[in-house]
């Protein structure tokens, strides 16, 4: 058992993430620790509070604790900037306009994932409601992943994917940690978690443990 320790720590080299007594509507406080090039799965069972803890270190979530990055506290960081470094992505993520090309900050980068996920180029400028939940699943995906963040924050991201598209997902995150990203992702799937994660996590009612594969 992990949560005896007295916060959440997510840490890139010099870079650090913490999270002191991060608790809200979870019990917390809870603790643990994603390093840069790491991926960290998390699982648990339906309804114990995976999202709520991904959305309470991304700041989408009230809570109490402190969270600072490099030093610095989250409540003197500006909400946006904050996000683009800790990012966080819904299995069911929100579309806020008509066209896919419009929610992405950064479009250049955005098109140029599109062939790693198995995405032709049309959807970039297709309309959001002509896509389906997978499609919407790796768009997802790429909005977040253009914006270059230092903690990705995954939320069953394969949850609507078939094999290959699923495997396409993987192999990305595969390069993303290489490159340095830290990753934290909650999956169901025992099996996904052994292939992509370097530890895994699982959190019940009293806290999070280590899990063994």
């Amino acid at each position: 058992m992990v949560n005896g320790l007295c916060g959440l720590i997510v840490a890139a080299s010099n870079h650090r993430l913490y999270v002191h007594g991060l608790h809200g509507r979870l019990a917390g406080p809870f603790a643990l620790a994603v390093e840069s090039g790491e991926c960290v799965a998390l699982s648990g069972p339906s309804g114990v509070g995976k999202s709520l803890l991904l959305r309470m270190i991304a700041d989408l979530e009230p809570a109490r604790g402190r969270v600072e990055l490099d030093g610095v506290d989250r409540a003197r960081m500006r909400a946006p900037a904050f996000r683009r470094q800790v990012t966080y992505v819904a299995a069911e993520a929100g579309w806020w306009t008509d066209i896919v090309a419009d929610h992405m900050a950064y479009p250049d980068r955005a098109r140029e994932l599109l062939p790693e996920l198995g995405l032709a180029d049309a959807l970039f400028v297709a309309p959001v409601a002509t896509l389906s939940t997978g499609q919407r699943q790796r768009l997802a995906l790429v909005r977040a992943i253009s914006q270059e963040p230092r903690f990705l924050l995954l939320d069953e991201p394969t949850s609507a994917l078939d094999p290959e598209a699923t495997a396409r997902v993987e192999a990305l995150l595969a390069r993303l940690r290489a490159q340095g990203t830290g990753l934290l992702v909650v999956t169901h799937d025992a099996a996904q978690a052994a292939r992509i994660a370097t530890r895994r996590l699982r959190m019940t009612p009293a806290g999070l443990e280590n899990e063994t594969p």
